[in-house]
């Protein structure tokens, strides 16, 4: 992997909210980058500005300074519609992200459209197989599925595209423990089927351990460490605060 432009860099990035008195700084010199086919965790307490970064990454988050680069191409400020081809987000709640009254057809067909393929509807039934779905889910509703059904049918929506990087923000944290576990071997499945990038953000250790090959513990808008997935392993970390993360997490 080395030598190889990688998917995704952040460099010095700073996202902040609001104007003079009223600033808020979430995010505060924020550097790393994820190689092709990585998946690199964003780990720390609510509030630490992991969901913040995706969000600066997506153009959800207006202002922000720093660098960031997509396949060695820097982001520009008015995300064109060929961005999107190459970078998907999953959000945390199933419940919200997907409208109530699209059947799944609706919502692939249309994420297809958009995106200029044609032979839709191989192609929504292929994403359903991708998902582990399968045709019965088609003409369903969002009312109609289980929480851990509605993140398959939102995460087929951020695979329609054909992207190379998935930005995936707490993606299990809004479901049944039982489903979480399911949904997250589904990622890992997709990731090595799909070649895809995933950079995840998660409050879960234990999560992030199962999924990532690097992290970045983030603390008050700052990365305070970033910890190979060996070092969550053997509890070898340098900064205080991930080692309150590491012992919090037994």
């Amino acid at each position: 992997m080395s030598g190889a432009t990688p998917m995704l860099e952040v460099e010095n990035l700073d996202v902040w909210f609001g104007l003079g008195r009223d600033r808020v700084d979430a995010v505060k010199s924020a550097s790393f980058s994820v190689e092709q086919g990585e998946s690199f965790g964003l780990v720390g307490e609510s509030g630490s500005g992991k969901s913040t970064i995706l969000r600066a990454i997506t153009g959800l988050a207006p202002d922000w300074s720093g660098s960031l680069k997509v396949a060695g191409e820097p982001i520009p400020r008015k995300r064109p519609k060929s961005f999107f081809k190459k970078v998907q987000m999953v959000f945390q709640d199933p419940y919200a992200s997907l409208h109530p009254r699209q059947s799944v057809d609706r919502v692939l067909g249309e994420t297809l459209r958009l995106h200029g393929f044609s032979n839709i509807d191989n192609r929504v039934k292929r994403l359903l197989d991708d998902v582990g779905l399968g045709q019965a889910f088609r003409f369903r509703y969002p009312h109609q599925l289980s929480g851990g059904q509605r993140q398959r049918v939102a995460i087929a929506r951020a695979l329609a595209p054909e992207p190379k990087l998935l930005l995936l923000d707490e993606p299990t944290s809004a479901l049944d423990v039982s489903v979480q576990a399911e949904i997250l071997n589904l990622l890992a499945d997709l990731r090595a089927e799909h070649g895809l990038t995933y950079l995840m953000v998660s409050h879960d250790l234990s999560v992030v351990g199962h999924m990532c090959n690097r992290l970045a513990v983030m603390k008050d808008g700052e990365i305070v460490e970033i910890l190979s997935v060996e070092d969550l392993r053997t509890r070898n970390a340098r900064h205080e605060y991930s080692r309150h993360l590491l012992d919090a997490s037994l």
